[in-house]
């Protein structure tokens, strides 16, 4: 039965007890208990949450000078992340947060109710305060505590910044009972921004989180510092343990869990639809005269806005260094096993660097100044590597493809790429000696013939960054090039073209990478030069391409016959790089939560012409070249299993087959013409035309089988007025849109439900923005 709010005996024994841990209150606490009073007596649940409420801003108010009042805090703390989820499960509930408490005047003892806050609103507040509450969140300034216990209300919360980096150049001195309390505090933040996991996925961006948007308002005093806080904690971070191997065995690592939660908490507060926005462009710069001393009226979001207008180079420097060095942890693990600790929020720090990217134009420039940007590419490829064959990891291959997308975008992304390629990084490919692209090349190619179906959709972002970087590939590896090739016979064979509306666009994009190489890179693409040589008949084979619905009929029962399997192309596939292990599936049962389609590639970039100087100007959308049937591609279905280029058994050997199992729609001969037509194989073809001549007049008169004979040829061959005229450039930029920001809402908040496994606040609640499943 209801028991009165003022009963203070018998409410506080929830938070009187002192040896409590959040685990504790979680195991004390079952979930069938609070749905029981949600649903028998609401009123006790009201007055539980709105007492603890209350203790939390009284806390905040004192600035919890006793043991006593910070344990008191620490268990409202617990109490309320337990009981949250199981508030926003109950659609009756949801509102309970932002209605006014009778009698919580912000007035304090007049009861004055027009001036009463939300609950929701007091409760941040209380938790914003606490974060910067000295001696217990941060480092006290005071030298005696007699009497001039600091007053919460007039600290400048920007002189207790927790570390030095953006911004601030003092780093406390670390204590682990600050990190520890700071932890429990952000897990609350967390859960009350969580309210997002109980509302199905929705493409209007509207709906913003009222938690994150009144957080992230004005009304929160500590929002500079505690944005300052939680990036500098997260990029300051180094899981080495100062060098020392080992290190973590000995000692527990308090900053850890602290910097997990940061990054959870920083890329939720990041949560933003910048496509629809109508503040001006996001990094910070307005049209008109916008003076240095006015600020741009950014987005409302004062974290985004923060980070939207970070521009000191050295304030760069540390927040990529940081980044690249916790990216690349776990691939260090590989060379002392063990021996430094393995992070394992790579998947935040992701969507961070995307957020990052996204909402600083800057940033993304000092990226791609230097070569640093390779610091982030390696371990970008290694999880792509790692993760194709693991259907859990579905989120991590978009994200990783999502961001080499928008960095190849520019220019300078694909000059960065021809430094040398020369850690070694243990991967589970063949060896080969060459540049960052020969590695961006031959990781997807590997994940394109031996990752599992569901990356399908994949497959045009893959290919439109490698087109987009092909025009600066100063010179490709053989083993490079032969994967391009490998992937373009496998392409264009008759019955993958024809077995779904856009299989042939991956065609058109290959062709362009030849084109663009050709064209622009000649000198110094030998091997591609042979490559393509070699394997003429495929081109050939494209040209001749049947059109009549009997050979279309044919190609396509080839299919179903089973088609041959892809062969290797070269020998030197065999030997995969010295302690690296295969890409392996996902343990069966591995839970893993949906993810919503992505937008086609048509809808994810827009086409930019370059233009002679090396400034690019936007096509207009009509001059598409790429669906030339006028429907857009559609995203793939599950149906059957994607091609593989397995061991050398022939059974462990998928096959390669078209995704269209739906069999609605049927190619037609005019509809083979209409892109066939299309194809751009002028450039090819005469080049062809003149080398192939030269190069067969070599081996008969020195009776040549020799590669490297005919490879010195090429090099010093020149096709110096034979070609066509070159083409413009054409460069497919990653454009923002509602999409992909749905699509990151409900990536983010699936690692955020998987990762909290300790406390699980969230399992087993009913969330709807996306579903829990097993592999």
């Amino acid at each position: 039965q209801p028991v009165e709010a003022t009963d203070d005996a018998f409410w506080d024994q929830f938070w009187a007890d002192t040896a409590t841990s959040v685990q504790d209150v979680f195991a004390l606490v079952p979930a069938a208990e609070i749905r029981a009073v949600r649903e028998e007596s609401p009123s006790n649940l009201a007055t539980l949450c709105y007492k603890a409420v209350e203790k939390l801003v009284q806390g905040a108010e004192s600035g919890c000078h006793t043991e006593k009042e910070r344990q008191i805090v620490l268990n409202c703390c617990r109490l309320l992340t337990r009981i949250l989820p199981y508030i926003f499960e109950d659609p009756d509930w949801r509102g309970f947060f932002w209605s006014t408490v009778p009698g919580a005047g912000r007035g304090g003892g007049d009861e004055d109710d027009e001036n009463a806050r939300p609950l929701a609103e007091s409760l941040l507040l209380a938790v914003t305060d606490l974060l910067f509450c000295p001696d217990f969140t941060v480092q006290s300034h005071r030298r005696s505590t007699v009497d001039t216990a600091e007053d919460i209300h007039s600290i400048d919360s920007c002189e207790y910044i927790w570390e030095a980096g953006v911004g601030f150049a003092h780093s406390p001195q670390p204590n682990y009972i600050h990190d520890l309390n700071r932890t429990e505090l952000l897990k609350l933040l967390l859960t009350c921004f969580s309210e997002a996991m109980y509302l199905p996925p929705s493409s209007d961006s509207s709906n913003t989180n009222p938690w994150v948007q009144f957080f992230c308002s004005t009304e929160n005093r500590h929002a500079l510092p505690l944005f300052t806080s939680l990036l500098n904690i997260v990029c300051a971070y180094d899981p080495v343990g100062y060098g020392i191997p080992y290190n973590h065995l000995l000692f527990s690592d308090y900053r850890e869990p602290l910097v997990e939660e940061a990054a959870q908490v920083l890329i939720v507060t990041l949560d933003y639809d910048s496509s629809t926005s109508s503040s001006p462009t996001v990094d910070g710069t307005t049209t008109g005269t916008a003076m240095d001393d006015v600020d741009p009226p950014g987005p409302d979001n004062l974290f985004v806005n923060y980070l939207s207008r970070i521009h000191r180079e050295e304030d760069f420097q540390f927040i990529l260094k940081g980044v690249a060095r916790l990216l690349s942890n776990p691939l260090v693990q590989t060379y002392l096993p063990n021996s430094a600790k393995k992070i394992q929020f790579h998947q935040e720090l992701l969507v961070l660097f995307w957020k990052l990217c996204d909402f600083n134009k800057k940033f993304l420039f000092f990226v791609l100044k230097s070569s640093d940007v390779l610091d982030i590419l390696v371990p970008i490829l290694y999880f792509l590597n790692d993760a194709r064959a693991d259907q859990s990891r579905v989120g991590l291959m978009h994200i990783g493809v999502f961001i080499l997308l928008l960095l190849s975008g520019e220019r300078n992304f694909g000059v960065r790429l021809n430094k040398p390629y020369s850690v070694r990084v243990p991967m589970d490919i063949p060896v080969f000696t060459g540049t960052h692209a020969d590695l961006l090349i031959i990781v997807f190619h590997k994940i394109i013939t031996s990752g599992h179906q569901r990356l399908q959709p994949l497959f045009d972002c893959l290919l439109t960054i490698v087109v987009n970087v092909s025009p600066y590939l100063k010179s490709l590896s053989m083993v490079a090039a032969n994967k391009l090739l490998h992937l373009l016979e496998a392409f264009s064979t008759t019955w993958f073209l024809f077995s779904a509306v856009q299989n042939h666009h991956l065609v058109f994009f290959l062709l362009e990478v030849f084109n663009n190489i050709i064209q622009y890179q000649f000198d110094g693409n030998s091997n591609l030069v042979y490559a393509v040589i070699r394997k003429r008949n495929v081109f050939h084979q494209l040209a001749n391409l049947p059109t009549d619905s009997q050979s279309i009929q044919k190609g396509l029962q080839r299919k179903k016959k089973t088609p041959e399997p892809i062969s290797r192309t070269n020998s030197q596939d065999g030997v995969s790089m010295e302690g690296s292990r295969p890409a392996a599936p996902a343990e069966p049962g591995t839970l893993k939560t949906s993810l919503v389609a992505t937008p086609g590639i048509d809808k994810l970039t827009e086409k930019s012409q370059v233009s002679e100087d090396g400034t690019m100007r936007s096509l207009e959308p009509e001059a598409s070249q790429l669906s030339p049937e006028g429907n857009p591609p559609t995203a793939l279905s599950d149906g059957e299993p994607w091609s593989g280029e397995g061991s050398h058994s022939r059974r462990d050997r998928r096959r390669l087959s078209s995704a269209s199992s739906s069999g609605q729609w049927t190619p037609t001969p005019d509809w083979v013409m209409s892109w066939k037509s299309k194809l751009p194989l002028q450039t090819i073809m005469r080049l062809l035309q003149v080398l192939v001549p030269q190069v067969e007049k070599i081996c008969i008169d020195k009776g040549l089988t020799d590669e490297s004979e005919i490879l010195k040829f090429l090099q010093h061959g020149t096709l110096v007025g034979l070609l066509p005229v070159p083409h413009p450039i054409l460069i497919r930029k990653y454009q923002a849109n509602s999409g992909t920001a749905m699509w990151f809402r409900t990536y983010m908040w699936g690692v955020i439900y998987l990762r909290n496994v300790d406390p699980p606040i969230w399992y087993d609640t009913d969330v709807k923005l996306f579903e829990i499943q097993r592999v």
